[in-house]
């Protein structure tokens, strides 16, 4: 059988030792410093040897006490590994969001370091889909939807308009309009036919340009794809000018002329039957200050 001291006094040597002072080891243990007085008092008195050296604010370790502080440490810390371990570890929360691939790849996802640095206790769950999805059911807290609305059975709030712009790579060295004569022109598929879909068409008779049809075309059912060979060079792209503004800053991309052209506008959406979650509600301002930077 162990023959061990009581602990509380085991307890109070320990921290005042790590401390170097009864009254930080009262602070700590939420005792006052006469009671840690008494508990080390015991345990000198049980071991018949003094732990400390009573000095005036300060108290100072004997041989003794030396010895068996290092000891007291590395077991209390023992313990609390031990401890943490079995505790099962606190669920995250986590906040899903949808959006289409060339919003999620282009605009959101470049924007997360934020979050995450503001909120690293939250996690996000990023679905890229260009299907609408059923927000009560799908189990996604917030959907970007790009579109006029209404969206009937839902809570929605505009974000950001969009405006778009031809846009080349500067390589083509794209400088006047009459150059979409000469060059490729490249238009993506819309998924939702709108007679207000930005169109090559429609740029040209905002720009009192003439349309006729280009010597060269590219066309794609992606949106993101588009994009992607507008900066590889190979012609010219009527884009979002809000999904490119980083290639554009960065010099990837160049709009060298206008008029831009309207597109449509982009809605934070959520299910009316929606319960208030505080991580929803972070991720939603960040949302909203991320849309008033752009």
């Amino acid at each position: 059988m162990r023959r061990l001291p009581p602990l509380p006094a085991l307890r109070a040597f320990e921290a005042a030792a790590r401390h170097g002072s009864f009254k930080h080891a009262a602070d700590e243990l939420a005792v006052t410093a006469t009671a840690i007085s008494h508990q080390v008092r015991a345990l000198e008195e049980y071991l018949d040897m003094p732990l400390f050296e009573r000095r005036v604010r300060q108290v100072v370790l004997t041989d003794a006490g030396a010895a068996l502080y290092p000891v007291l440490r590395d077991g209390f810390d023992a313990f609390a590994a031990a401890l943490q371990h079995l505790a099962p570890a606190p669920a995250r929360r986590s906040v899903t969001i949808s959006a289409t691939g060339a919003f999620m790849g282009r605009w959101l996802a470049p924007r997360v370091a934020r979050f995450r640095a503001q909120h690293p206790d939250i996690d996000l769950d990023l679905r890229a889909t260009d299907v609408a999805v059923d927000l009560q059911h799908d189990g996604v807290d917030v959907a970007i939807r790009y579109g006029r609305g209404p969206y009937p059975g839902l809570v929605a709030e505009p974000l950001f308009g969009d405006r778009f712009a031809p846009v080349a790579s500067p390589a083509l060295g794209m400088l006047v309009p009459s150059d979409l004569t000469i060059l490729p022109l490249i238009e993506f598929t819309w998924r939702r036919p709108h007679p207000d879909n930005p169109t090559w068409q429609a740029w040209c008779a905002a720009a009192g340009v003439p349309w006729q049809a280009p010597r060269a075309q590219l066309r794609f059912s992606d949106e993101d794809h588009a994009i992607q060979a507008a900066l590889a060079g190979q012609g010219v792209a009527l884009l979002s000018l809000a999904l490119v503004a980083d290639d554009l800053m960065a010099g990837r991309l160049r709009q060298p002329f206008g008029p831009t052209v309207a597109g449509h506008t982009y809605h934070l959406v959520r299910s009316a039957a929606h319960t208030a979650r505080p991580e929803v509600d972070a991720a939603l301002a960040w949302l909203r200050i991320e849309a008033t930077n752009t």
